[in-house]
C-alpha cells in the first residue's frame, strides 16, 4: 500500500453543486488512490466525506432523508476506535519493554485530532469533503476538526470494507515518520501528583476544600490536598479545579518535581 501524498489538481478550483446540493471539489475514486485502498463497496468511502451540513438537504431520487448513513458521524466513532486498536497494537509491538502509562501516553499523542488532521493534510482530504454550500464557503475543507473527524470515518469506512489489515497498513505508514517521536503531552499537576503518590506506593492524594469567599462573580476557594505521611499544601484559585492544581503543584515542589501549572 502506498499513500499519495499530493492533493488532486482540481483541488482548490470551485465546483457546481450536486444534485443533493453537497459541493464537493474532487471525486471520491481520487481518494481511494491517495489510501492505496480499492473499495469494494465505494459508497461507503463516499458517506466517509459527506459532512453532516448535508442532513436534511434534498437527496438525489429521494425525498429528504434525516436517517444514519448519510453523514460520516457513524462511521466517525467506528473509526475512532479502530485506529485507537491499530496504534495499541503497534506501541505492544514497538515498545515492548514500556509500561501501561507510558504506552498510553504514546497512545494519546499518537490519535489525537493534529495527528489525524495531518493524515488528513498529506491525502488531500478537505478536497473530496461533501460539504452544503454554507460550509464550504466558510472554509470547511481547511477546518481541523472536520478533516480529523473525516480522516476516523474514512479509516471506519476502510475496516468496514476491507477489514482491520488494509487500516493497519495504512495508519503505520501514515504515522511511521511520528510514532518514534510521539512525546505525550504534558501533565497537569493533579495527574502527575498522583503517579507520583502510586509510584511511591501511598494511597490517592484526597483534596478538601477548606473555604469558599469572595462574591458570586467573583469567588475565591482554597483547598488543601493530602498525600499519606506528609502534611497537609493548600492552594487558592478562582474555582475548586484550580485551586485543586495549585496544591497539587505546591506540593510537588516541596518534593522536587517541577510542573508546568
Amino acid at each position: 500500500m502506498s499513500i499519495v501524498t499530493k492533493a488532486p489538481a482540481d483541488a482548490g478550483a470551485g465546483s457546481e453543486p450536486e444534485a443533493d446540493g453537497a459541493v464537493q471539489s474532487a471525486d471520491v475514486a481520487g481518494l481511494a488512490r491517495a489510501l492505496g485502498y480499492e473499495f469494494s463497496n465505494p459508497s461507503l468511502l463516499r458517506d466517509a466525506v459527506t459532512h453532516p451540513s448535508l442532513m436534511g438537504l434534498e437527496r438525489a431520487g429521494r425525498k429528504s432523508h434525516k436517517g444514519p448513513g448519510i453523514a460520516y458521524e457513524r462511521l466517525e466513532f467506528l473509526g475512532d476506535r479502530v485506529v485507537g486498536l491499530v496504534v495499541a497494537q503497534w506501541l505492544l509491538e514497538r515498545y515492548p519493554n514500556e509500561r501501561e502509562g507510558a504506552l498510553a501516553k504514546r497512545h494519546a499523542a499518537l490519535v489525537r485530532r493534529e495527528s489525524l488532521g495531518r493524515v488528513a493534510d498529506a491525502i488531500g482530504l478537505g478536497a473530496y469533503l461533501r460539504l452544503s454550500p454554507a460550509e464550504a464557503q466558510s472554509g470547511g475543507r481547511e477546518n481541523r476538526t472536520i478533516l480529523g473527524d473525516a480522516c476516523e470515518a474514512v479509516l471506519g469506512a476502510m475496516y468496514l470494507d476491507g477489514g482491520l489489515e488494509p487500516v493497519t497498513r495504512f495508519v503505520r505508514e501514515a504515522l511511521a515518520s511520528e510514532i518514534d517521536k510521539a512525546t505525550p503531552p504534558p501533565l497537569d499537576s493533579k495527574t502527575t501528583l498522583q503517579e507520583w503518590a502510586q509510584g511511591r506506593g501511598k494511597p490517592l492524594p484526597r483534596y478538601e476544600l477548606i473555604e469558599r469567599s469572595g462574591p458570586a462573580h467573583e469567588p475565591l476557594f482554597v483547598v488543601a490536598v493530602h498525600v499519606a505521611g506528609m502534611e497537609p499544601v493548600s492552594g487558592s484559585g478562582s474555582s475548586k479545579r484550580v485551586a485543586e492544581k495549585k496544591a497539587a503543584s505546591a506540593l510537588l515542589r516541596q518534593v522536587g518535581v517541577q510542573v508546568d501549572d
